[in-house]
């Protein structure tokens, strides 16, 4: 019995379709190509807030409620290429000159509205 099932493990079936190995080569180029579209996907996010950031300093007006990078906030009263003008308090008519890459965001009745909400 024993050596019929020594003989039966010793006979293994032939294959009947051989399958090309993948060598590193595959994994490689795999390896490459997600690379690349993970490349591709950070760079267009980038592009998109640069973009987005460019129309928010090229679309300052004066009267616009803006908060600065340091959270300072102020109504705009003058722009300049790149210079802007805030009047940060009311009753002492301080002004402040900032420049336009240190405005961090223009400040809407909403914005408002849900800081108070929290």
């Amino acid at each position: 019995m024993l050596q019929t099932f020594a003989t039966l493990l010793a006979q293994s079936p032939a294959p009947t379709t051989q399958q090309p190995p993948q060598g590193p080569n595959l994994m490689f180029i795999g390896l490459i190509l997600f690379f690349v579209v993970f490349y591709f996907m950070m760079m267009r996010g980038n592009r998109k807030q640069k973009q987005e950031r460019a129309n928010l300093l090229d679309n300052l007006a004066k009267n616009d409620r803006v908060m600065t990078i340091g959270g300072l906030l102020g109504t705009i009263v003058t722009v300049r290429d790149q210079e802007v003008v805030l009047k940060v308090d009311e009753s002492t008519n301080t002004k402040v000159t900032f420049l336009k890459s240190s405005i961090q965001k223009v400040i809407t009745d909403g914005d408002l509205s849900s800081d108070n909400d929290r």
